[in-house]
Protein backbone atom coordinates (compact mmCIF):
# COMPACT_ATOMS: atom_id res chain seq x y z
CA UNK A 1 0.00 0.00 0.00
CA UNK A 2 1.14 3.85 -1.09
CA UNK A 3 0.32 6.94 0.16
CA UNK A 4 -2.06 7.36 -2.69
CA UNK A 5 -3.99 4.05 -1.57
CA UNK A 6 -4.57 6.04 1.81
CA UNK A 7 -5.56 8.67 0.06
CA UNK A 8 -8.40 7.18 -1.87
CA UNK A 9 -9.17 5.23 1.41
CA UNK A 10 -9.51 8.45 2.92
CA UNK A 11 -11.77 9.62 0.01
CA UNK A 12 -14.18 6.25 0.21
CA UNK A 13 -15.10 6.39 3.55
CA UNK A 14 -15.47 10.22 4.23
CA UNK A 15 -16.42 11.59 0.90
CA UNK A 16 -13.77 14.18 0.90
CA UNK A 17 -12.74 16.08 -2.18
CA UNK A 18 -9.42 14.80 -3.16
CA UNK A 19 -7.27 17.91 -1.99
CA UNK A 20 -8.96 17.70 1.07
CA UNK A 21 -7.94 13.99 2.16
CA UNK A 22 -4.88 14.64 1.18
CA UNK A 23 -4.08 17.33 3.36
CA UNK A 24 -5.59 15.18 5.91
CA UNK A 25 -3.03 12.69 5.40
CA UNK A 26 -0.04 14.80 4.85
CA UNK A 27 -0.97 16.16 8.12
CA UNK A 28 -1.28 13.02 10.00
CA UNK A 29 1.85 11.89 8.52
CA UNK A 30 3.77 15.25 9.18
CA UNK A 31 2.19 14.91 12.68
CA UNK A 32 4.33 11.43 13.12
CA UNK A 33 7.46 12.71 11.35
CA UNK A 34 8.20 15.80 13.85
CA UNK A 35 7.01 13.40 16.87
CA UNK A 36 9.50 10.75 16.38
CA UNK A 37 12.06 13.53 15.30
CA UNK A 38 11.61 15.12 18.79
CA UNK A 39 12.04 11.77 20.19
CA UNK A 40 8.43 10.76 21.35
CA UNK A 41 6.44 7.77 21.52
CA UNK A 42 3.53 7.27 19.03
CA UNK A 43 1.04 4.68 20.12
CA UNK A 44 -1.76 4.11 18.23
CA UNK A 45 -4.13 1.82 20.05
CA UNK A 46 -5.38 -1.24 17.95
CA UNK A 47 -2.22 -1.02 15.62
CA UNK A 48 0.95 -0.66 17.01
CA UNK A 49 3.77 1.51 19.18
CA UNK A 50 6.50 3.28 17.29
CA UNK A 51 9.48 4.63 19.32
CA UNK A 52 12.95 6.18 18.56
CA UNK A 53 15.69 3.71 19.82
CA UNK A 54 19.53 4.83 19.98
CA UNK A 55 21.30 2.56 17.55
CA UNK A 56 24.88 2.01 18.81
CA UNK A 57 28.19 2.14 17.38
CA UNK A 58 29.41 -1.19 14.73
CA UNK A 59 31.62 -2.03 12.04
CA UNK A 60 30.84 -3.13 8.76
CA UNK A 61 31.92 -3.71 5.52
CA UNK A 62 31.52 -2.24 2.39
CA UNK A 63 30.23 -5.19 0.16
CA UNK A 64 32.53 -3.87 -2.78
CA UNK A 65 35.89 -3.88 -1.75
CA UNK A 66 35.55 -5.61 1.49
CA UNK A 67 37.19 -2.97 3.59
CA UNK A 68 35.91 -2.28 7.24
CA UNK A 69 33.78 0.82 8.07
CA UNK A 70 32.77 2.32 11.21
CA UNK A 71 28.95 2.37 11.86
CA UNK A 72 28.68 5.61 13.84
CA UNK A 73 26.17 5.86 16.43
CA UNK A 74 22.29 7.12 15.79
CA UNK A 75 18.76 6.56 16.10
CA UNK A 76 16.24 4.37 14.56
CA UNK A 77 12.76 4.07 14.14
CA UNK A 78 11.52 0.75 15.99
CA UNK A 79 7.65 -0.16 15.22
CA UNK A 80 5.95 -3.26 17.73
CA UNK A 81 2.59 -4.62 16.51
CA UNK A 82 -0.56 -4.17 18.71
CA UNK A 83 -2.73 -6.97 20.13
CA UNK A 84 -4.96 -6.94 16.58
CA UNK A 85 -2.12 -6.85 14.40
CA UNK A 86 -1.15 -10.41 15.80
CA UNK A 87 -4.60 -11.59 15.85
CA UNK A 88 -4.31 -10.57 12.04
CA UNK A 89 -1.25 -13.31 11.63
CA UNK A 90 -2.80 -15.94 13.41
CA UNK A 91 -6.19 -15.92 10.97
CA UNK A 92 -3.90 -16.34 7.93
CA UNK A 93 -1.81 -19.33 9.49
CA UNK A 94 -3.60 -22.59 8.22
CA UNK A 95 -5.09 -24.89 10.65
CA UNK A 96 -3.33 -28.02 11.57
CA UNK A 97 -4.50 -30.96 11.27
CA UNK A 98 -4.50 -33.54 14.51
CA UNK A 99 -1.86 -36.49 14.56
CA UNK A 100 -3.66 -39.47 14.81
Amino acid sequence: MIKQDIIHHVIERTGLPRNKAEVAVDTVFESLKKALAAGDRIELRGFGVFNVRPRKTGIGRNPRTGAEVTITPGKAVRFKPGKELHLLDEKEKPATKPQE
